[in-house]
């Protein structure tokens, strides 16, 4: 286990340098997506610090909780830019191109090869401003030692969860091939989340609680922890949902190899 794991850390180390020296190669382009990043932080907690200008509560939430759960979801985003993102957008090129004949082939997961092979540093190097606010809002909502001491490993959660739910989703892209559509609809789900689960109702809540989770991504951690004697338990519903997700990711995994046409058929 020790082994397995200093090898694919040696591995990932290597993916880190080789997206830095390639991040520096184009300046201007790293610069701008530092201060792309920066807006979209701040014009997410500007939005919703502007709805609370004009009301006081929105479901059981007033403003600290709900700029909480927004810090809380941009960490979540942050983490998710700067691991995952880019990966998505390159496994429709290499099911197209045959590159994912190479990718087979390597000692590796495959799964770990196709998407955590890309990394943004320049998101990386923006860890500051959605951590600082996660941190604000944190001491806004009067958070205990435990809740701090649980908070960075539920953002984590939170963000596998949501990383599962967008590997199984790309598992369509064997029949589709092209990207964009399922890219799309992967980014769509990723804004649906960033709302607490109480702004929806009806059908729609249901849908993205059982069917297609993404309102689990956030709400569940965030009211376990703030309020932990009554929403702790769900986690465990979001642990086994998870691994459901799983299940179903290995299987489709395995049934769109079975119909993938490599390069060399």
């Amino acid at each position: 286990m020790v082994r397995w794991l200093v090898r694919y850390l040696g591995v990932y180390k290597e993916f880190v340098g080789n997206a830095f020296a390639e991040a520096s190669s184009y300046r201007m382009h790293f610069i701008l997506l530092i201060l792309m990043d920066q807006l979209f932080y701040f014009s997410t907690l500007g939005s919703v610090s502007f709805i609370f200008d004009h009301v006081a509560v929105i479901g059981p939430w007033g403003r600290n909780e709900f700029m909480f759960f927004t810090a809380f979801m941009l960490a979540v985003d942050h983490l998710h830019m700067t691991f995952v993102s880019e990966s998505f957008w390159n496994f429709s090129f290499d099911l197209r191109t045959g590159r994912l004949d190479f990718v087979l082939l390597r000692p590796l997961n495959t799964l770990f090869s196709l998407f955590f092979r890309y990394i943004r540093p320049a998101t990386m190097i923006n860890f500051v401003t959605p951590w600082a606010f996660l941190i604000h809002f944190g001491r806004a909502v009067d958070l205990g030692l435990g809740q701090w001491v649980s908070l960075p490993f539920l953002v984590v959660f939170s963000l596998i969860f949501l990383v599962s739910m967008e590997i199984l989703i790309s598992m369509l892209m064997f029949w589709t091939v092209e990207a964009f559509g399922i890219n799309f609809l992967r980014m769509q789900l990723q804004n649906i989340s960033r709302w607490p689960d109480f702004v929806y109702r009806g059908a729609a809540r249901r849908f993205f609680t059982l069917v297609i989770p993404v309102l689990l991504v956030g709400s569940t951690p965030v009211k376990a922890l703030l309020n932990p004697s009554e929403h702790a338990r769900d986690l465990l519903g979001m642990l086994v949902m998870m691994l459901v997700i799983w299940a179903a990711i290995r299987f489709f995994w395995r049934l769109g190899l079975r119909s993938y046409e490599s390069a060399s058929s």
